[in-house]
């Protein structure tokens, strides 16, 4: 078993002695919020924006962050292996209560736990990636970093099994997101991504791949997509903390375009990669 150090409720100890007790409402409920922060050369990117999405989940569910931000910093810095790029996985739960019962315990501590891993790089990022449509099936509130990810396993799982990478999401004929990351599709030349809202995560990726259209000349809108819309882009792509920025060359067994990454992936790949490196 991997001895890397965790940080569990106050305590920074060995991953095999790490435990939870069954009783916590994460375990019994899914009742808690997770976040994903990438490091690059010992830095966390964009870690305000991060802490802000943390803040909007917590809220979301009604459960008061047991940090400040200088306090989070403190806590997840002590994680990190500058010489490494890495990423922090975050979760936090309503606790452990002294029952099960559907209802907020009156008086409780929340679980806090995190853990740095290496980022290991995802195939695709040359040559593209499969992706495949399906129906949306998961809750209404998709804008909150929910632990009750089992609507989203099944999508991905789905996914896998048919020899993609991702499943790419589609309600009442709109594309939504990604099974675990967002979607971008160049549609006439103009690069579009879905309108925040209770369907999507606000992702981090997505922000900022948006701030850098802006700052380079690079059309780009958020507005609704259409799966038929989808279909015919020029460029389909999805972001997420981990895997970036991923073209997608090949959707329900049909090439995109030419079945190649495309120029705006590669012209925005290229300044999102200079851009990690500015923030270093």
């Amino acid at each position: 078993m991997d001895n890397k150090t965790v940080y569990l409720n106050g305590q920074y100890l060995p991953l095999n002695e790490a435990k939870v007790s069954v009783l916590d409402r994460g375990f019994l409920f899914g009742d808690g919020i997770y976040e994903v922060i990438p490091s690059y050369y010992g830095h966390l990117f964009h870690f305000q924006d991060h802490l802000t999405r943390l803040e909007n989940s917590l809220a979301g569910i009604r459960l008061a962050n047991p940090h400040t931000r200088e306090q989070w910093l403190e806590i997840l810095t002590s994680l990190l292996d500058a010489s490494e790029n890495q990423y922090i996985y975050l979760q936090i739960t309503r606790g452990v209560a002294a029952k099960r019962d559907h209802a907020f315990p009156e008086t409780i501590e929340p679980t806090v736990f995190a853990m740095c891993s290496n980022i290991i790089p995802f195939a695709g990022r040359e040559n593209g990636v499969k992706a495949v449509t399906m129906d949306d099936s998961r809750w209404g509130f998709c804008n909150i970093k929910a632990i009750t990810l089992l609507g989203n396993i099944l999508h991905r799982q789905e996914a896998v099994d048919q020899d993609c990478a991702e499943a790419i999401l589609v309600k009442d004929g709109m594309v939504t997101e990604g099974a675990a990351s967002n979607v971008f599709a160049v549609i006439d030349g103009i690069l579009v991504t879905p309108p925040k809202g209770n369907n999507i995560l606000p992702g981090i990726t997505r922000d900022v791949i948006v701030e850098i259209a802006a700052k380079n000349n690079i059309a780009c809108r958020e507005q609704p997509i259409t799966l038929d819309a989808l279909k015919s882009a020029q460029e389909i792509w999805i972001t997420s903390s981990i895997r970036e920025i991923l073209p997608v060359v090949e959707l329900d067994s049909k090439a995109v375009a030419n079945g190649k990454p495309g120029p705006v992936f590669e012209t925005m790949d290229q300044l999102f990669q200079a851009y990690k490196q500015s923030l270093s």
